[in-house]
């Protein structure tokens, strides 16, 4: 663990924080015209999403947190959780669902994510921007309906995209991880 000086907090720098790893979303350095100088920051705990604001007067020291991103091949889930496997030295590591939250409707077998850990164990999940999937249940298309607009899209991982009418069950597409958005059919 290292430590900083409150006025070395910027954004993306990772702080511990009762024992927890943040990151900082925004920082602002404030000089009041009578006072002392003093840093403002927003963090979010890297573990449940949590967001705090926390004020630093000039001059505290703040420790850091040792923070490390592998990238890892999601294998398969069972009752223990999500089981990943380090590429290169062949380790392998189970995260727990609550971990992962609302992001599991993007885990297909065999994807490479990055997994952030603190103190060797499982914080976070990296998924790709972009992943294929195959629409398992969606009301019919029809010849014609090429309207803006679409129709709820059930896929294979359990997500639910917004589509254009014409596609159909069976159809692969391509979603948006960040913002749930079809890109395009494949």
């Amino acid at each position: 663990m290292g430590v900083i000086i409150s006025n070395q907090i910027r954004k993306g720098v990772k702080l511990l924080i009762d024992g927890d790893a943040y990151e900082v979303v925004d920082a602002d350095h404030v000089k009041p015209g009578k006072g002392s100088a003093f840093t403002r920051a927003r963090v979010r705990s890297l573990r449940t999403g949590q967001v705090l604001d926390k004020t630093y007067k000039a001059g505290d020291k703040v420790e850091t947190a040792e923070t490390q991103e592998t990238k890892m091949q999601f294998m398969y889930k069972d009752q223990d959780g999500f089981h990943f496997m380090d590429q290169t030295t062949y380790e392998q590591v189970t995260i727990p669902e609550d971990v992962i939250g609302d992001q599991v409707i993007y885990l297909l077998e065999n994807a490479d994510v990055s997994v952030l850990l603190h103190d060797n164990e499982p914080i976070g999940l990296e998924l790709p921007n972009f992943v294929i999937l195959t629409i398992v249940e969606t009301d019919p298309g029809f010849k014609g309906d090429t309207v803006s607009g679409g129709k709820p899209a059930k896929c294979d991982t359990g997500a639910v995209v917004s589509v254009p009418f014409h596609l159909n069950v069976g159809d692969k597409i391509m979603v948006d991880t960040r913002t749930n958005a079809y890109l395009k059919k494949m």
